[in-house]
């Protein structure tokens, strides 16, 4: 295959998709997102499964990124419906860190433009709920750049998953060309064995 060729391209797509995950998950961490950092480590895990087997030319390796880029693109539509609040979700709720923190994304407090101010909340409650930290000035809200990172996500998926499906037929052909190619020369062998030459060391006479 040439350097433009699927396989090739499928590799900068790999790496496209590491590159992007790597800076999603440092923003989930930041604002503890639980949830998609689970979901981002498998996803750079399989990224780079799946790179290893284009390199390798390891089919069975494309085929498990290829089932876990449907997985991904699903999660990141329900990730943009869930910031966009479609049907019953809110993304006031604590889904995102599974109940166990009142965290929210990072880009709440800290998008482009947004000043923090804390506003001191009554003697009877935690200065460290969200609730009285007045955030203002921001560019973009928070769940439009959340959207924004799920969106590249989805793009990137689905390219990678329409070239890892042409890669994995093209591995098979190969694959299938060289099994024939091995089971004709039995067939030759075996239809004329009187014709097959056997190579015998040469001795000097002294």
């Amino acid at each position: 295959m040439g350097c433009c060729s699927g396989r090739c391209t499928l590799i900068f797509l790999c790496t496209l998709q590491l590159l992007a995950a790597l800076e999603r998950q440092i923003f989930d961490f930041l604002g503890y997102q639980w949830a998609p950092i689970l979901g981002n480590f498998l996803h750079i895990i399989i990224v780079i499964l799946g790179l290893f087997g284009t390199i390798q030319y390891r089919p069975r390796y494309i085929i498990v990124y290829t089932v876990w880029t449907a997985i991904w693109v699903a999660w990141n539509v329900f990730i943009i419906c869930f910031y966009l609040e479609v049907g019953e979700l809110s993304k006031d709720t604590d889904l995102m860190t599974f109940n166990i923190s009142i965290h929210r994304s990072w880009w709440r407090e800290h998008g482009p433009g947004c000043v923090r101010r804390v506003v001191p909340p009554p003697a009877s409650q935690s200065l460290d709920d969200h609730s009285y930290i007045s955030v203002s000035g921001c560019l973009i809200e928070f769940q439009y750049l959340e959207v924004i990172h799920s969106a590249v996500q989805v793009l990137l998926s689905l390219i990678g998953f329409v070239y890892a499906c042409y890669v994995i037929s093209v591995f098979t052909e190969d694959e299938d060309s060289f099994d024939f190619i091995g089971e004709l020369d039995k067939y030759a062998y075996h239809l004329h064995p009187q014709k097959l030459v056997q190579l015998k060391p040469a001795y000097q006479s002294k």
